[in-house]
């Protein structure tokens, strides 16, 4: 055969393999990017435990930037009781409240010596831990008047006495936030406890390298802050939150950034579909 013939039939079958993985793999990349709402990847920002920090440095700066975020409040905290107009407004604004339970319960152990006996999740019933938070929405639908909200657990403390208080919980949730890192697919999430990121003394450097790993894997990625600029021993500083809630303005076509409430309810479609058509 001759050389050009061969060459020419090297060129056609170069070309079908081509197509062929094109056509394989755009609805890969459509299913990704329509998951995230038409976007790369997904990205929450969630605030814990009702600090003043929240309404005078995070707040503000989120607005700034037409960014929403969810703040897990702790129902008993006097930052809840002096300014809950501002949380009102925040809510307002499209801010999530969402659950951190009345009290912020956590299991005590030799590490944990700030935990007070009161507080202390080891020593509750599940009833009570259960009757805690459903009081702490009430709290919070009287604020924001909304049903539908997400619970963070506190410490990360999933049992008590080896039952996970959770289970009887969630029809009140569109889904609860844990402690433990990872970056999920909208298939491997569990709501009943959403993986994170938490922060403390991380550069925005840091920040931002998992924002662009979420990009890249079509993934949920969580962060966890406490103090944004002080107000909490674990702690950001602002330079570096600003730098990443900039990257996430300036990248906002390809990345989702939404409250968790909204993120955890799709998830939730999306797997009962996928599920319904098993």
């Amino acid at each position: 055969m001759p050389i050009n013939n061969i060459t020419g039939m090297f060129e056609i079958r170069k070309s079908v393999f081509t197509l062929l993985f094109l056509l394989t793999g755009i609805p890969a990349l459509a299913q990704d990017k329509g998951t995230w709402n038409n976007k790369q990847c997904a990205v929450v920002l969630t605030y814990d435990d009702a600090l003043d920090i929240d309404l005078d440095n995070v707040i503000p700066a989120l607005d700034s930037l037409k960014l929403k975020g969810t703040f897990y409040l702790i129902g008993s905290s006097p930052v809840i009781n002096k300014r809950l107009g501002e949380w009102r407004t925040a809510a307002m604004h499209g801010h999530e409240l969402g659950n951190h339970s009345l009290f912020h319960p956590c299991s005590g152990g030799p590490t944990r010596s700030w935990i007070t006996p009161e507080n202390d999740l080891s020593k509750y019933t599940v009833a009570r831990a259960v009757n805690e938070i459903r009081q702490n929405n009430t709290l919070l639908k009287a604020i924001d008047g909304k049903n539908l909200r997400t619970f963070a657990f506190p410490c990360g403390d999933l049992t008590i006495g080896g039952e996970n208080f959770y289970t009887a919980l969630k029809p009140d949730f569109a889904g609860a936030r844990g402690v433990s890192p990872g970056l999920q697919t909208a298939t491997d999430v569990d709501l009943d406890n959403i993986k994170c990121y938490a922060i403390n003394g991380q550069t925005a450097d840091y920040m931002i390298n998992l924002v662009k790993q979420a990009q890249q894997s079509h993934t949920l990625l969580v962060f966890l802050f406490h103090g944004v600029g002080g107000g909490h021993n674990l702690n950001v500083s602002l330079a570096d939150h600003s730098k990443l809630i900039h990257y996430l303005k300036a990248n906002e076509k390809e990345i989702w950034i939404a409250p968790m409430v909204d993120v955890a309810t799709r998830i939730s479609a999306l797997q009962a579909s996928k599920g319904s058509a098993k």
